[in-house]
């Protein structure tokens, strides 16, 4: 395979163009201050360098198998995949869970793990350089295909609790999209798949080169595109702090708040943000809202469980409101507007953000609405 690998030009150049994007990705994450992608986001640097390093370790696995297509050696060639493939397994792979981890952005979960799966693959690996022998590499395919469907498992769970947490504490999901995590999950999962059932023939090695090509530019898009999800105060408070009151039964702890808490976090609401209108603010989360009502965010997300919603649907619920009120004015008025115009006076960026909600809120579509309108 590999005298044909010499002699085909054009997989070469892909072999190249792979290597060296994988190279510049690295290089660019790390050193690159701005972003090129989308300017007025600012990533979350543990997950940039994390990518970072495992576009470089991509890079570097390509410069380490170029011997094996160049070398006439049988017992060479075995021997330098051997080494690339324990590279792969300590390196390049454990490197791909840990960015996926990275992007969920709700808590640091641990990375220690990641080494744990890996481990018997590089201890297996190892045998199989020191014997010169890959006798091994069907019991230790097995095994990564079997691990790869637990972490498969453990990564749904994390991002469908990712994204309770995401709809517990921002307004707008736009750019957080959980199905961008799932798709990383999924394109990932099954070039492992392949790695592992697909190896052996010149088809195989031109499908992974497009495979990387494709994956390295969507990985860079992404953690370009991706907001940093740390909390940033937007206002001093509006009123004093809430304070815990002794002999109410009420503490940080409990599942519920006092009655006098909850009639009061119930009136600031009204005042601080229903009346200031708030909730048109893009990218408001509970801990900025919170902050404006002089109260704290596990008091706040207390409140909104004890109504049975989320902080997104709270927030979306007001700004249907507040598009179904401006509607309402520009019908009555009979002025010229556009659905889009007063989607975005109420909050909105993004139109299908918008015509999602509204649906969830009202039980048909906006045009639908209008008809019945």
């Amino acid at each position: 395979m590999y005298d044909q690998i010499r002699e085909d030009t054009i997989f070469m150049m892909v072999y190249a163009v792979v290597t060296a994007m994988a190279a510049m990705a690295s290089i660019y994450l790390l050193f690159r201050r701005g972003n090129a992608f989308a300017a007025d986001v600012t990533p979350p640097l543990r997950l940039r360098r994390w990518t970072a390093a495992f576009m470089a370790f991509c890079a570097v696995g390509h410069l380490w198998y170029i011997p094996a297509a160049m070398s006439d050696s049988g017992e060479a060639v075995m021997l330098c995949m051997l080494i690339g493939g324990l590279l792969d397994c300590m390196l390049t792979i454990p490197l791909a869970l840990i960015v996926m981890l990275c992007m969920l952005q709700d808590r640091r979960r641990p990375l220690w793990t990641v080494g744990v799966m890996v481990a018997p693959l590089g201890v297996g690996m190892v045998v199989c350089i020191v014997t010169r022998s890959d006798a091994l590499l069907p019991m230790l395919r097995g095994y990564f295909l079997l691990a790869s469907f637990g972490f498969t498992i453990y990564m749904v769970r994390a991002v469908r609790q990712y994204g309770r947490w995401l709809r517990d504490n921002y307004a707008d999901l736009e750019d957080k999209e959980v199905w961008q995590s799932f798709l990383v999950l999924a394109i990932i999962m099954l070039m492992f798949g392949y790695y592992v059932v697909g190896y052996g023939n010149k088809a195989y090695e031109y499908i992974v080169q497009v495979c990387c090509l494709v994956f390295i530019g969507y990985l860079l898009w992404r953690v370009e595109t991706l907001s940093n999800l740390q909390p940033h105060p937007i206002t001093p408070p509006l009123s004093t702090p809430l304070p815990h009151r002794e002999g109410t039964g009420e503490s940080m702890s409990s599942e519920n708040l006092s009655d006098a808490t909850y009639e009061h976090i119930g009136s600031m609401l009204q005042q601080c943000c229903v009346d200031t209108q708030l909730y048109l603010q893009h990218n408001l989360n509970i801990s900025q809202l919170a902050q404006a009502l002089g109260t704290n965010r596990t008091y706040l997300s207390k409140f909104f469980a004890m109504q049975g919603i989320t902080y997104n649907a709270y927030i979306n619920d007001l700004r249907i409101r507040h598009f179904v009120h401006l509607y309402s004015e520009a019908v009555a008025a009979k002025s010229f507007f556009t659905v889009q115009e007063l989607a975005t006076q109420s909050g909105y960026r993004n139109y299908n953000t918008f015509a999602l909600a509204f649906k969830q809120r009202m039980g048909k579509s906006v045009t639908e609405w209008k008809h019945d309108h």
